[in-house]
């Protein structure tokens, strides 16, 4: 018989497989209907059902300064921000029609490093077993793509996972290309669990339509082997993966916008 947690668990994956497709229409209905609650409260003077209102209608904007870090806290409740301020500048508006060409040394080492608010992610990447997945990255973070970017997502129910990459902030941003899926029978992923470390990449739902967007593991996640892994997090780079996991995401419910101010200050691929 199948546990209630088991049963839970299952759900958020399913969750987590239709997600990309659905985001984008689900974030556009929620704004429409949003505004018009707010144009029919517009005319009404309320107390403590006003603020709270308030609190709901922003639970898409930065890092939610108020929200719900579990699904009992209050509505007017505030998460605390275990991070720093972003660094200045803004998302610069890139893209390209197709996949850069191979520039990388599929023999060497690389690692990239994201240099967040909430501290340094370093990453050991899989050179050999996802060289497209590696070329592109090392392209992106050569242009500036990732800098200043917020880390739109996190679940902490289920799967366990933060996503970035994302230029719009949205969940339905990239480049203008996508690239192909690789390293699917790597040896770490076990048992259809997607290991505390692991970097992959983030995708439609449907093969190969990965572009730039991906999600960082803080711990094992039971996932089907359709997303990319591509390279480990470091042990100081898991901390901060914890710090901001502990901080819960802005629903409630386990899948929303990081509590933590998430942004990607600077990011950049080194050959070593």
């Amino acid at each position: 018989m199948v546990s209630q947690e088991q049963r839970k668990r299952q759900l958020a994956r399913e969750k987590f497989l239709r997600q990309q497709q659905r985001r984008t229409e689900a974030r556009r209905k929620a704004r429409m209907r949003n505004s018009v609650i707010a144009s029919v409260l517009g005319v009404i003077l309320i107390g403590s059902v006003a603020l709270y209102t308030t609190g709901v209608m922003k639970g898409d904007d930065k890092a939610n300064a108020s929200s719900q870090t579990t699904p009992s806290a209050t509505p007017t409740s505030k998460a605390p921000d275990p991070c720093e301020k972003a660094a200045k500048g803004s998302v610069e508006k890139l893209s390209w029609k197709k996949e850069p060409a191979m520039t990388i040394d599929k023999s060497a080492k690389y690692t990239m490093k994201l240099a967040t608010t909430c501290g340094d992610i370093d990453i050991a990447l899989k050179t050999s077993a996802a060289p497209h997945t590696v070329n592109s990255f090392d392209f992106l973070a050569s242009k500036g793509f990732f800098d200043h970017t917020k880390c739109h997502r996190l679940t902490t129910n289920g799967i366990y996972v933060l996503q970035c990459g994302d230029p719009t902030g949205t969940g339905s941003g990239g480049p203008g290309y996508t690239i192909p899926d690789e390293n699917l029978k790597d040896k770490s992923l076990k048992g259809g669990v997607y290991p505390a470390g692991t970097i992959a990449m983030a995708n439609t739902g449907q093969k190969h339509t990965g572009g730039s967007q991906f999600f960082l593991v803080y711990q094992d996640s039971q996932l089907p082997a359709s997303y990319t892994p591509f390279g480990t997090v470091s042990a100081s780079g898991m901390k901060v993966l914890k710090k901001i996991a502990a901080a819960g995401e802005s629903t409630g419910q386990g899948d929303g916008a990081p509590n933590a101010t998430v942004v990607i200050n600077k990011a950049t691929v080194t050959k070593s």
